[in-house]
């Protein structure tokens, strides 16, 4: 193959990467644009696939249980993102300083990251219960009367948020430490010889230097936080009274329970539009606020 131009170099190049070009094919790209043809039929997994054209698209214009999960989806992307930013960037300068047990406290933190959502939802479902969960009774010691979380429609979204930052913290302090520990100590010396105290060197040294590190974390957090699922399903099912639906959460229930996979079909290629879109505006403004040393 070497010295070869022309069609003997292609054909030699193709014959190497057909197997994987084939797989890759067979099992994301005929899925992907089957889905997309799906859109245009209604579908209940027993007759065969019914062409209704652009009906499923007018039917979610119309849907007010999807367009409650939309709005749903958007108030846990901006209970959830800020805080986990926020928390995770604060344990990062925190586990950065010459603590002692630092090795273990990052563990720690970063051990609910590697643990599956169904158990971890499990586990703050008890914690939420209102009549024995250890959350409402750390209230009581303060004095206050906890809510009842998971069957109360103002609460349970919250603690769904409470759930999702508790998890993905690590992953994010994980991430931030890495881009401090990036940081020349050069910057901080000479801060420090022109008088600049903590904050200082805070504000203007780590925030902005971290600019890449938190682009990369903020997107990945959107686009993680368009398709929660697992913690809705396992601690509320979308209740109580659609109070936590969520976009996959009727993805799924329309496909699987109502057998309405044309529908199913339409209402993801919605979310993969939202997430393609945010990303695309991500990308975008990015000049405007990363900065790269």
């Amino acid at each position: 193959m070497v010295g070869d131009k022309g069609f003997r170099k292609f054909f030699w190049i193709s014959i190497f990467i057909l197997p994987s070009l084939a797989g890759i094919m067979l099992f994301s790209i005929y899925p992907i644009l089957s889905s997309l043809r799906l859109t245009l039929f209604e579908w209940d997994l027993l007759l065969p696939p019914h062409y209704v054209g652009l009906d499923n698209f007018i039917k979610m214009a119309g849907d007010a249980n999807f367009h409650t999960a939309v709005l749903h989806t958007f108030t846990y992307l901006i209970g959830y993102i800020p805080s986990v930013l926020v928390l995770g960037l604060g344990l990062a300068l925190i586990l950065n300083t010459p603590l002692k047990g630092k090795v273990f406290f990052r563990g720690a933190y970063f051990l609910p990251v590697i643990s599956p959502w169904v158990a971890v939802a499990l586990l703050w479902r008890w914690i939420f219960n209102s009549n024995y969960g250890l959350m409402n009774y750390f209230l009581s010691l303060l004095g206050i009367h906890g809510p009842a979380w998971l069957a109360d429609p103002g609460w349970a979204m919250p603690a769904i948020i409470i759930t999702s930052v508790w998890k993905d913290i690590g992953f994010v302090m994980i991430l931030f430490l890495a881009g401090i520990q990036n940081i020349s100590s050069e910057y901080y010396e000479a801060a420090s010889l022109d008088g600049a105290n903590a904050w200082h060197r805070l504000r203007y040294i780590t925030i902005p230097l971290l600019s890449p590190t938190t682009f990369f974390i903020t997107t990945m957090l959107l686009i993680n936080s368009f398709q929660v699922f697992d913690q809705v399903w396992v601690m509320t099912g979308g209740g109580p009274a659609g109070a936590t639906s969520v976009i996959v959460q009727q993805i799924v229930r329309n496909a699987f329970d109502f057998s309405r996979m044309g529908y199913a079909a339409t209402l993801s290629w919605f979310l993969f539009a939202i997430i393609f879109i945010v990303t695309l505006l991500q990308m975008k403004l990015q000049n405007r606020w990363v900065t790269y040393d």
